[in-house]
Protein backbone atom coordinates (compact mmCIF):
# COMPACT_ATOMS: atom_id res chain seq x y z
CA UNK A 1 0.00 0.00 0.00
CA UNK A 2 1.35 3.32 -1.06
CA UNK A 3 1.90 5.68 2.26
CA UNK A 4 1.50 9.00 1.95
CA UNK A 5 4.00 11.75 4.63
CA UNK A 6 5.10 15.10 4.71
CA UNK A 7 5.31 17.46 7.80
CA UNK A 8 1.90 18.42 6.87
CA UNK A 9 0.11 14.77 8.06
CA UNK A 10 2.47 14.73 11.85
CA UNK A 11 1.60 17.93 12.57
CA UNK A 12 0.00 18.44 15.68
CA UNK A 13 -3.40 20.12 14.42
CA UNK A 14 -4.04 17.72 11.73
CA UNK A 15 -3.71 14.96 13.40
CA UNK A 16 -6.13 16.19 16.21
CA UNK A 17 -8.93 16.91 13.50
CA UNK A 18 -8.45 13.97 11.78
CA UNK A 19 -8.66 11.86 15.59
CA UNK A 20 -11.53 13.82 16.57
CA UNK A 21 -13.32 12.49 13.69
CA UNK A 22 -11.83 8.81 13.79
CA UNK A 23 -12.59 8.52 17.42
CA UNK A 24 -16.71 9.15 16.72
CA UNK A 25 -16.20 6.42 14.72
CA UNK A 26 -16.42 8.63 11.26
CA UNK A 27 -13.99 7.85 8.57
CA UNK A 28 -11.62 10.94 8.14
CA UNK A 29 -8.62 11.62 4.89
CA UNK A 30 -6.55 14.09 3.82
CA UNK A 31 -7.86 14.61 0.11
CA UNK A 32 -6.57 16.03 -2.74
CA UNK A 33 -3.83 18.39 -3.01
CA UNK A 34 -2.15 17.82 0.18
CA UNK A 35 -2.05 14.43 -1.04
CA UNK A 36 -0.60 14.85 -4.61
CA UNK A 37 1.42 17.25 -3.61
CA UNK A 38 3.10 15.02 -1.08
CA UNK A 39 3.22 12.16 -3.56
CA UNK A 40 5.07 14.72 -5.90
CA UNK A 41 6.89 16.01 -3.45
CA UNK A 42 5.89 19.55 -4.15
CA UNK A 43 5.52 22.13 -1.34
CA UNK A 44 1.31 21.54 0.56
CA UNK A 45 -0.66 24.54 1.77
CA UNK A 46 -4.18 23.67 2.53
CA UNK A 47 -4.96 20.25 4.05
CA UNK A 48 -8.76 19.43 3.28
CA UNK A 49 -10.14 16.84 4.86
CA UNK A 50 -13.22 14.34 3.49
CA UNK A 51 -15.28 12.52 6.11
CA UNK A 52 -18.86 10.45 6.21
CA UNK A 53 -19.39 12.59 9.03
CA UNK A 54 -22.81 15.02 8.67
CA UNK A 55 -21.63 19.05 8.94
CA UNK A 56 -23.76 19.22 12.03
CA UNK A 57 -21.65 16.52 13.87
CA UNK A 58 -18.10 18.29 12.30
CA UNK A 59 -19.09 20.96 14.41
CA UNK A 60 -20.28 19.25 17.83
CA UNK A 61 -17.30 17.09 17.22
CA UNK A 62 -14.95 19.78 17.24
CA UNK A 63 -16.67 22.07 19.71
CA UNK A 64 -16.38 18.89 22.16
CA UNK A 65 -12.61 18.44 20.82
CA UNK A 66 -11.62 22.12 21.80
CA UNK A 67 -11.47 23.60 18.28
CA UNK A 68 -13.53 26.32 16.51
CA UNK A 69 -16.08 25.12 13.97
CA UNK A 70 -16.41 27.79 11.09
CA UNK A 71 -19.93 26.84 9.21
CA UNK A 72 -18.23 28.38 6.00
CA UNK A 73 -19.97 26.03 3.92
CA UNK A 74 -22.31 24.56 5.54
CA UNK A 75 -25.80 23.86 2.87
CA UNK A 76 -22.43 21.94 0.38
CA UNK A 77 -21.05 20.21 3.48
CA UNK A 78 -18.30 22.15 4.66
CA UNK A 79 -17.15 23.09 7.87
CA UNK A 80 -13.89 24.89 8.50
CA UNK A 81 -12.28 23.71 11.49
CA UNK A 82 -9.68 25.87 13.21
CA UNK A 83 -6.89 23.70 15.39
CA UNK A 84 -3.72 25.93 16.44
CA UNK A 85 -4.55 28.63 14.43
CA UNK A 86 -4.80 26.76 11.01
CA UNK A 87 -8.18 26.48 9.08
CA UNK A 88 -9.39 23.04 8.03
CA UNK A 89 -12.19 22.71 5.37
CA UNK A 90 -13.85 19.16 6.61
CA UNK A 91 -16.48 18.56 3.83
CA UNK A 92 -18.76 15.58 3.95
CA UNK A 93 -18.81 13.07 1.51
CA UNK A 94 -21.07 14.42 -1.54
CA UNK A 95 -22.47 13.43 -5.31
CA UNK A 96 -23.70 16.12 -7.60
CA UNK A 97 -27.63 15.71 -7.83
CA UNK A 98 -27.87 18.70 -10.25
CA UNK A 99 -24.69 20.80 -11.87
CA UNK A 100 -25.79 24.25 -14.31
CA UNK A 101 -22.08 24.41 -15.22
CA UNK A 102 -21.34 26.73 -12.59
CA UNK A 103 -22.47 25.70 -9.19
CA UNK A 104 -23.93 22.53 -8.29
CA UNK A 105 -26.60 20.85 -5.94
CA UNK A 106 -25.13 17.83 -3.66
CA UNK A 107 -26.39 14.96 -1.72
CA UNK A 108 -24.23 13.96 1.45
CA UNK A 109 -22.48 10.58 0.86
CA UNK A 110 -21.75 7.44 3.20
CA UNK A 111 -18.95 6.63 -0.11
CA UNK A 112 -15.34 7.17 -0.78
CA UNK A 113 -16.22 6.48 -3.94
CA UNK A 114 -19.31 8.53 -4.68
CA UNK A 115 -16.73 11.27 -3.27
CA UNK A 116 -14.26 10.43 -5.57
CA UNK A 117 -16.58 10.05 -8.62
CA UNK A 118 -17.82 13.90 -8.43
CA UNK A 119 -14.00 15.33 -8.55
CA UNK A 120 -12.17 16.88 -11.62
CA UNK A 121 -8.95 14.98 -12.07
CA UNK A 122 -7.96 11.47 -10.92
CA UNK A 123 -4.90 12.87 -9.59
CA UNK A 124 -7.33 15.13 -7.66
CA UNK A 125 -9.23 12.44 -6.10
CA UNK A 126 -6.27 10.03 -4.12
CA UNK A 127 -6.81 10.07 0.20
CA UNK A 128 -4.97 9.84 2.69
CA UNK A 129 -6.18 8.93 6.46
CA UNK A 130 -3.99 9.68 9.69
CA UNK A 131 -1.33 7.25 9.64
CA UNK A 132 -0.53 7.80 5.89
CA UNK A 133 -2.26 5.24 4.15
CA UNK A 134 -3.26 5.98 1.03
CA UNK A 135 -7.00 4.92 -0.81
CA UNK A 136 -7.23 5.51 -4.55
CA UNK A 137 -10.56 4.87 -5.71
CA UNK A 138 -10.48 5.46 -9.23
CA UNK A 139 -6.60 4.70 -10.11
CA UNK A 140 -5.53 8.07 -9.88
CA UNK A 141 -2.40 7.60 -8.57
CA UNK A 142 -0.69 6.19 -12.20
CA UNK A 143 -2.06 9.11 -13.91
CA UNK A 144 -0.04 10.84 -11.08
CA UNK A 145 2.88 9.31 -11.41
CA UNK A 146 3.20 9.69 -15.30
CA UNK A 147 2.36 13.05 -14.95
CA UNK A 148 -0.52 12.77 -16.53
CA UNK A 149 -3.79 15.10 -16.37
CA UNK A 150 -6.93 13.77 -16.75
CA UNK A 151 -11.02 13.84 -16.18
CA UNK A 152 -12.26 11.27 -14.38
CA UNK A 153 -14.26 9.23 -16.57
CA UNK A 154 -15.91 11.03 -19.46
CA UNK A 155 -14.65 14.64 -19.89
CA UNK A 156 -17.72 16.54 -21.44
CA UNK A 157 -19.74 15.29 -18.35
CA UNK A 158 -17.00 16.87 -15.98
CA UNK A 159 -16.55 19.81 -18.05
CA UNK A 160 -20.41 20.39 -18.22
CA UNK A 161 -20.60 20.02 -14.20
CA UNK A 162 -18.61 23.39 -14.01
CA UNK A 163 -16.75 24.86 -17.24
CA UNK A 164 -14.11 26.36 -15.01
CA UNK A 165 -12.77 22.97 -15.37
CA UNK A 166 -11.20 24.21 -19.19
CA UNK A 167 -9.22 26.10 -17.83
CA UNK A 168 -8.39 24.32 -14.58
CA UNK A 169 -7.29 21.52 -16.88
CA UNK A 170 -4.69 23.71 -18.41
CA UNK A 171 -3.78 25.34 -15.03
CA UNK A 172 -3.07 21.37 -13.76
CA UNK A 173 -1.26 20.72 -17.08
CA UNK A 174 1.08 23.42 -16.49
CA UNK A 175 2.14 22.67 -13.05
CA UNK A 176 1.76 19.06 -12.83
CA UNK A 177 1.32 17.63 -16.55
CA UNK A 178 4.35 16.30 -18.81
CA UNK A 179 4.77 18.09 -21.63
CA UNK A 180 6.68 15.79 -23.43
CA UNK A 181 3.96 13.28 -22.93
CA UNK A 182 1.71 15.85 -24.61
CA UNK A 183 -2.20 16.49 -23.60
CA UNK A 184 -4.97 13.97 -23.07
CA UNK A 185 -6.68 13.76 -25.77
CA UNK A 186 -10.14 13.19 -24.60
CA UNK A 187 -10.03 15.81 -22.75
CA UNK A 188 -9.44 17.89 -25.42
CA UNK A 189 -12.06 16.35 -27.13
CA UNK A 190 -13.97 17.24 -24.35
CA UNK A 191 -12.89 20.98 -24.60
CA UNK A 192 -13.43 21.49 -28.19
CA UNK A 193 -16.98 20.78 -27.69
CA UNK A 194 -17.71 22.68 -24.72
CA UNK A 195 -16.19 26.02 -25.50
CA UNK A 196 -19.36 27.29 -25.46
CA UNK A 197 -19.90 26.82 -21.92
CA UNK A 198 -16.79 29.82 -21.40
CA UNK A 199 -19.04 32.26 -21.69
CA UNK A 200 -21.21 31.87 -18.54
CA UNK A 201 -18.34 31.88 -16.50
CA UNK A 202 -17.20 35.19 -14.17
CA UNK A 203 -14.69 37.44 -15.19
CA UNK A 204 -13.45 36.93 -11.53
CA UNK A 205 -12.99 32.98 -11.93
CA UNK A 206 -11.43 33.46 -15.22
CA UNK A 207 -8.83 36.44 -14.24
CA UNK A 208 -8.25 33.91 -10.85
CA UNK A 209 -7.28 30.53 -12.89
CA UNK A 210 -5.19 32.66 -15.66
CA UNK A 211 -3.04 34.71 -13.00
CA UNK A 212 -2.60 31.15 -11.61
CA UNK A 213 -1.59 29.36 -14.88
CA UNK A 214 0.65 32.11 -16.14
CA UNK A 215 1.64 31.76 -12.47
CA UNK A 216 3.84 28.34 -13.28
CA UNK A 217 7.63 27.55 -13.88
CA UNK A 218 7.02 26.87 -17.79
CA UNK A 219 3.06 27.80 -18.50
CA UNK A 220 4.00 27.93 -22.14
CA UNK A 221 2.89 24.28 -23.67
CA UNK A 222 0.04 24.86 -21.88
CA UNK A 223 -1.11 27.74 -23.41
CA UNK A 224 0.18 27.33 -26.63
CA UNK A 225 -2.79 24.10 -26.47
CA UNK A 226 -5.06 26.41 -25.29
CA UNK A 227 -4.78 28.76 -28.54
CA UNK A 228 -5.08 25.76 -31.06
CA UNK A 229 -7.75 24.48 -29.31
CA UNK A 230 -9.74 27.67 -29.55
CA UNK A 231 -9.81 28.22 -25.31
CA UNK A 232 -7.39 31.42 -25.64
CA UNK A 233 -9.56 33.37 -28.16
CA UNK A 234 -12.48 33.06 -25.55
CA UNK A 235 -10.76 34.12 -22.20
CA UNK A 236 -8.30 36.45 -23.75
CA UNK A 237 -9.32 38.04 -27.10
CA UNK A 238 -6.13 38.91 -29.01
CA UNK A 239 -3.47 37.31 -27.03
CA UNK A 240 -1.17 34.78 -28.63
CA UNK A 241 1.11 32.65 -26.98
CA UNK A 242 3.78 33.26 -29.67
CA UNK A 243 6.21 34.85 -27.65
CA UNK A 244 5.71 32.97 -24.57
CA UNK A 245 8.34 30.49 -25.37
CA UNK A 246 11.38 33.14 -25.71
CA UNK A 247 10.02 34.89 -22.53
CA UNK A 248 10.31 32.33 -20.44
CA UNK A 249 13.60 30.81 -21.54
CA UNK A 250 15.08 34.55 -21.36
CA UNK A 251 13.42 35.16 -17.70
CA UNK A 252 15.74 31.86 -16.95
CA UNK A 253 18.71 33.28 -18.06
CA UNK A 254 17.85 36.80 -16.09
CA UNK A 255 16.72 34.91 -12.78
CA UNK A 256 13.55 36.37 -12.53
CA UNK A 257 11.00 34.44 -11.06
CA UNK A 258 7.45 33.84 -12.85
CA UNK A 259 5.20 36.77 -13.20
CA UNK A 260 2.01 36.69 -14.25
CA UNK A 261 1.43 39.99 -15.67
CA UNK A 262 4.85 40.03 -17.96
CA UNK A 263 3.44 37.01 -19.59
CA UNK A 264 0.35 38.62 -20.41
CA UNK A 265 2.03 41.39 -21.72
CA UNK A 266 4.05 38.96 -24.07
CA UNK A 267 1.24 37.47 -24.80
CA UNK A 268 -0.52 40.94 -25.89
CA UNK A 269 -2.71 41.42 -23.57
CA UNK A 270 -3.23 44.21 -21.73
CA UNK A 271 -6.34 44.46 -20.26
CA UNK A 272 -6.88 42.93 -16.68
CA UNK A 273 -9.40 44.99 -15.59
CA UNK A 274 -11.45 42.95 -17.93
CA UNK A 275 -10.44 39.83 -15.71
CA UNK A 276 -11.30 41.44 -12.73
CA UNK A 277 -7.67 41.75 -11.51
CA UNK A 278 -6.53 43.79 -8.69
CA UNK A 279 -5.69 47.74 -9.28
CA UNK A 280 -1.81 46.48 -8.50
CA UNK A 281 -2.07 43.98 -10.93
CA UNK A 282 -3.75 46.45 -13.74
CA UNK A 283 -0.52 49.44 -12.21
CA UNK A 284 1.72 46.22 -12.95
CA UNK A 285 0.33 45.26 -16.21
CA UNK A 286 0.22 49.09 -17.25
CA UNK A 287 4.18 49.35 -16.67
CA UNK A 288 5.28 46.35 -18.85
CA UNK A 289 2.68 47.63 -21.75
CA UNK A 290 4.77 51.04 -21.75
CA UNK A 291 8.05 50.09 -21.05
CA UNK A 292 7.99 47.14 -23.74
CA UNK A 293 8.60 50.21 -26.27
CA UNK A 294 9.59 53.04 -24.34
CA UNK A 295 12.82 54.75 -25.38
CA UNK A 296 14.09 54.21 -21.72
CA UNK A 297 16.97 52.93 -20.86
CA UNK A 298 17.52 49.87 -18.42
CA UNK A 299 19.36 51.89 -15.76
CA UNK A 300 16.24 54.77 -15.62
CA UNK A 301 13.93 51.84 -15.72
CA UNK A 302 15.91 50.67 -12.73
CA UNK A 303 16.15 53.91 -11.15
CA UNK A 304 12.27 54.53 -11.74
CA UNK A 305 10.48 51.03 -11.23
CA UNK A 306 13.75 49.00 -9.63
CA UNK A 307 15.61 46.43 -10.50
CA UNK A 308 13.36 43.58 -10.90
CA UNK A 309 11.14 45.45 -13.61
CA UNK A 310 14.04 46.65 -15.46
CA UNK A 311 15.10 43.01 -15.76
CA UNK A 312 11.20 42.26 -16.35
CA UNK A 313 11.35 44.80 -19.21
CA UNK A 314 14.37 43.48 -20.77
CA UNK A 315 13.03 39.93 -21.29
CA UNK A 316 9.94 41.34 -22.74
CA UNK A 317 12.32 43.86 -25.32
CA UNK A 318 14.28 40.69 -26.23
CA UNK A 319 11.40 37.99 -26.67
CA UNK A 320 9.79 40.55 -28.74
CA UNK A 321 12.52 41.16 -30.68
CA UNK A 322 13.95 37.67 -30.85
CA UNK A 323 17.18 38.87 -29.57
CA UNK A 324 19.42 38.04 -26.62
CA UNK A 325 19.64 40.06 -23.18
CA UNK A 326 22.09 42.85 -23.63
CA UNK A 327 25.71 41.71 -22.11
CA UNK A 328 26.07 44.28 -20.05
CA UNK A 329 22.33 44.21 -18.66
CA UNK A 330 23.43 43.58 -14.85
CA UNK A 331 26.09 46.90 -15.12
CA UNK A 332 23.06 49.04 -16.33
CA UNK A 333 20.98 48.06 -13.45
CA UNK A 334 23.32 48.45 -11.25
CA UNK A 335 24.02 52.12 -11.76
CA UNK A 336 19.99 52.69 -11.67
CA UNK A 337 18.92 50.91 -9.00
CA UNK A 338 20.72 52.67 -6.12
CA UNK A 339 20.77 56.27 -7.78
CA UNK A 340 19.04 58.71 -5.64
CA UNK A 341 18.71 62.25 -7.31
CA UNK A 342 21.04 64.61 -5.06
CA UNK A 343 18.71 67.57 -5.69
CA UNK A 344 15.23 68.43 -4.61
CA UNK A 345 12.29 71.04 -5.02
CA UNK A 346 13.37 72.98 -2.06
CA UNK A 347 16.48 73.46 -3.56
CA UNK A 348 15.41 75.30 -6.40
CA UNK A 349 13.31 78.01 -4.46
CA UNK A 350 12.71 80.54 -4.62
CA UNK A 351 13.85 81.17 -8.14
CA UNK A 352 11.44 78.63 -9.35
CA UNK A 353 7.76 78.09 -8.25
CA UNK A 354 4.64 76.46 -8.92
CA UNK A 355 4.36 74.61 -12.04
CA UNK A 356 8.01 76.06 -12.99
CA UNK A 357 9.20 74.24 -10.47
CA UNK A 358 8.40 71.03 -11.13
CA UNK A 359 9.19 71.51 -14.79
CA UNK A 360 12.76 72.73 -13.51
CA UNK A 361 13.23 69.55 -11.28
CA UNK A 362 12.32 67.40 -14.10
CA UNK A 363 15.06 69.34 -16.87
CA UNK A 364 17.45 68.89 -14.13
CA UNK A 365 16.71 65.42 -13.32
CA UNK A 366 16.81 64.22 -17.58
CA UNK A 367 20.44 65.99 -17.36
CA UNK A 368 21.47 64.19 -14.20
CA UNK A 369 19.55 60.58 -15.96
CA UNK A 370 21.88 61.09 -19.40
CA UNK A 371 24.86 61.98 -17.43
CA UNK A 372 25.16 58.33 -16.17
CA UNK A 373 23.60 59.05 -12.61
CA UNK A 374 27.39 61.23 -12.44
CA UNK A 375 25.89 64.63 -12.27
CA UNK A 376 26.20 65.96 -8.45
CA UNK A 377 24.42 68.23 -6.53
CA UNK A 378 26.43 71.44 -7.18
CA UNK A 379 26.66 70.40 -10.81
CA UNK A 380 22.88 70.42 -11.11
CA UNK A 381 22.18 73.68 -9.12
CA UNK A 382 24.68 75.58 -11.90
Amino acid sequence: MTQVGGEWLSRASTQAVLAMLEQAGNAAFAVGGCVRNALLGAPVADVDIATDARPDTVVALAKAAGLKPVPTGIDHGTVTVVADGIGYEVTTFRADVETDGRRAVVRFSDTIDEDAARRDFTMNALYADARGAMRDPLNGLPDLQARRVRFIRDAGDRIREDYLRILRFFRFHAWYGDPEAGVDEDALAGIAANLDGLAALSAERIGHEITRLLSAPDPAPSVAVMEQVGVLARVLPGATSRMLVPLVALEERAALPPEPMRRLAVMGFFDARSLRLSKARQKHLDAYQSLISDSAGYAEIAYRHGAAMARGVAALRSASLGQPLPHDLGTQIAAGAGAKLPIRAQDLMPAFEGPALGDELRARERRWIESGFTLTKADLLK
